[in-house]
């Protein structure tokens, strides 16, 4: 299905095709694609909860995207979950070792995946009783956050958002990158946190989130988002 606009015209990122399209078109049109998602689409997977990327720099908000979609399934009847993986960062005596601006660190050290698997992924496996853990660390307080599980019933979507997403060997049923060119990406980006872009053209260049992801969204123009369809 297409959400172009009429006399929007149609764009490409290579050799991708970019329709243009409104965000609320675009979480409906995704609503509904996961709607079609099977448990077990995945080939040796079996999993009775479809687990969904949202990946992209801050800048490009993906949890915004995801937030959208959450509403558009709760409309149609499907339970989902929104993580972050905000609340998945390590604690800051580990990410800031080697001081407050390491790209390094941040590309490899600031997400603790090792919770993520246990908390989040490892409860959606095959066998797993469902019982997700929204977040585990405020980086803010520097403090566990003490959330309560939530249990996501079979069927029901997680919708997993944050940066450098599709670098890790999580188990995703579809996968949407955000994608913002280099000069959105440094218009977009708060000044506090353009040292980071190093580790961004390192993600481009290494996984190719654009060519890998199942869905594509440009979002230079947060008003006027383009998609892969």
């Amino acid at each position: 299905m297409s959400g172009t606009r009429p006399g929007r015209p149609v764009t490409h990122h290579g050799r991708v095709r970019l329709e243009p399209i409104t965000w609320d078109r675009l979480a409906d049109l995704l609503a509904e694609r996961l709607l079609d998602l099977e448990p077990g689409d995945k080939p040796g997977d079996g999993s009775p909860w479809p687990r969904v990327a949202f990946d992209g720099a801050p800048a490009a908000r993906p949890g915004d995207l995801a937030q959208r979609v959450h509403e558009a399934l709760r409309l149609r009847g499907r339970p989902s979950l929104v993580v972050g993986t905000e609340g998945f960062l390590r604690p800051a005596s580990v990410r800031l070792e080697h001081g407050h601006r390491d790209v390094e660190a941040y590309y490899d050290g600031w997400l603790d995946t090792g919770a993520l698997w246990r908390e989040v992924f490892g409860p959606l496996e095959p066998g797993g009783d469902g019982r997700v853990l929204p977040d585990l660390w405020d980086s803010g307080t520097d403090r566990a956050t003490r959330s309560p599980y939530v249990r996501l019933p079979p069927g029901g979507l997680l919708l997993l958002h944050g940066p450098l997403l599709l670098r890790h060997w999580f188990p995703f049923d579809l996968t949407v990158h955000l994608l913002l060119s280099p000069g959105a990406l440094r218009r977009r980006t708060p000044e506090a946190d353009l040292w980071t872009l190093p580790a961004f053209e390192r993600y481009h260049a290494e996984t190719d989130p654009a060519g890998t992801a199942d869905v594509l969204v440009r979002a230079d123009d947060p008003r006027h988002p383009a998609w892969s369809g």
